[in-house]
């Protein structure tokens, strides 16, 4: 299905906006750190899938939108807009200035399991148009930093889809937006917010590896979206429980370093990533991007991933996973001293990609991405991307679906945003070797 063909199965569009409840007032401001302004040209989008419930039928547009009003008073961030400080060398800030967020309805003629059934079996964009995306600028006054799709589809389910720039903050701190707006609607108190901690700084590290944790850009002025001769694609993977028992199992044997599920799933995708580009020059170094602090609840939204880098002195594609895994654990070296730094010194001659200037693997498993509810509903499929991904790729590896019955259903969602022309292969090795679909 090609995107022509998606986009007719969306129909009958309606735009308005959400303001906060109460002026915010005070000419409250955030301003942009380093690490924010390292993710000016990258957006998050994802999307939340609801069944065609009693309770999610009745549910009308006002019922969805009144509770934003409330949302956006303790989320005031997310209603401004970038504006630039000509006495600081046109350095951009957010001003808070209640303009709000932008609200898009929409139809769908599929009913969810139709729609989910959609790219299973090929490459695809699918939920590309159940997520308004827009990028900051050319006039940067006037662009939202949010937009939330509401689509109805015809079997009364419901899809909710949030565009989000990723200098507000990173998906910890866009899930739980989400979630609180599910938290106000279902009439559970939510707290005002507080400013996020102090983040660590810490020094650029004398030893470096050999390619740099960010990749720089002729300056985009006021319209924040890179350009790349790559063609991207997006595909997602369902890895279920038994399957990673299965991974730890074959793992755990002759193991001398205990790593975690997500190191396991970064080794796997890295040895046949290095393998289909036959050990180019930049396959044997990685990005991580990961956290210590996934609770972001109560907290103003923010960029709080830990961002790391990994290097191996022998060839990936013919290690082993569990060697790979341990090496993730004992060789990798924090660079947000250095990609600080460099976008600081940097910021008037360049702009920067951070996801994909190297094959980047982002720990999302502790991302609470099915705690937004819709009457008591929890979503059934969620998933979450990254647009602006340079051209050697990105791994999300996210939390997968609860069981029918609302339970944990254990298991991963592997999302992967990668070169078009790398992804049968990827396929192909994912389920000879492990069954992975």
């Amino acid at each position: 299905m090609d995107d022509g063909s998606k986009n007719t199965l969306i129909s009958e569009l309606k735009f308005s906006s959400v303001v906060p409840a109460k002026a915010t007032g005070d000419n409250k401001v955030k301003e942009l750190t380093a690490i924010d302004l390292a993710m000016k040209l990258h957006y998050i989008r994802g999307v939340y899938f609801f069944r065609a419930s009693e309770e999610v039928r009745n549910l009308t547009i006002y019922d969805l939108k009144k509770p934003l009003f409330q949302l956006l008073e303790l989320y005031y961030v997310v209603s401004g807009r970038i504006r630039r400080r000509i006495e600081d060398e046109d350095r951009p800030f957010i001003k808070c200035n209640d303009s709000g967020v932008r609200i898009v309805e929409a139809d769908c003629e599929k009913t969810i399991e139709e729609w989910l059934s959609i790219g299973d079996d090929k490459i695809s964009h699918r939920d590309d148009c159940l997520v308004h995306s827009q990028a900051i600028g050319p006039d940067l006054g006037f662009s939202p930093l949010a937009f939330i799709q509401l689509t109805r589809f015809k079997c009364g389910g419901l899809s909710v889809g949030l565009s989000w720039t990723h200098v507000l903050g990173d998906i910890f701190s866009a899930s739980t937006f989400i979630n609180v707006w599910g938290y106000i609607m279902n009439n559970r108190p939510a707290d005002h917010l507080l400013p996020a901690p102090a983040a660590l700084t810490r020094p650029s590290r004398s030893t470096r590896l050999s390619t740099p944790p960010v990749k720089r850009l002729d300056p985009t002025g006021d319209l924040w979206i890179g350009s790349s001769d790559c063609k991207m694609a997006t595909r997602s993977f369902r890895i279920t429980a038994e399957q990673l028992d299965r991974i730890l199992g074959v793992f755990g044997r002759n193991r001398a370093v205990n790593f975690s599920t997500f190191e396991a799933i970064a080794a796997i995708f890295w040895k046949f990533l290095s393998k289909i580009r036959l050990e180019d020059s930049n396959s044997r170094t990685i990005s991580i991007y990961s956290t210590k602090f996934p609770n972001r609840e109560g907290e103003i939204p923010r960029n709080g991933m830990e961002m790391s880098g990994v290097e191996a002195e022998f060839p990936v594609a013919g290690a082993a996973e569990g060697e790979l895994a341990e090496m993730i654990v004992k060789k990798k070296i924090d660079e947000g001293g250095e990609i600080g730094g460099l976008v600081e010194k940097e910021r008037d001659e360049s702009d920067f990609i951070a996801y994909g200037a190297r094959l980047t693997f982002v720990d999302l498993e502790e991302a609470n991405i099915y705690g937004f509810e819709l009457e008591g509903q929890k979503p059934v499929h969620v998933n979450y991307e990254i647009g602006g991904v340079g051209e050697n790729g990105v791994v999300l590896v996210l939390p997968g679906p609860p069981c029918g019955d609302g339970r944990d259903g254990g298991g991963l969602t592997v999302t992967v945003i990668l070169p078009e022309k790398e992804l049968p292969d990827l396929i192909d090795e994912l389920q000879k070797q492990w069954g992975i679909v």
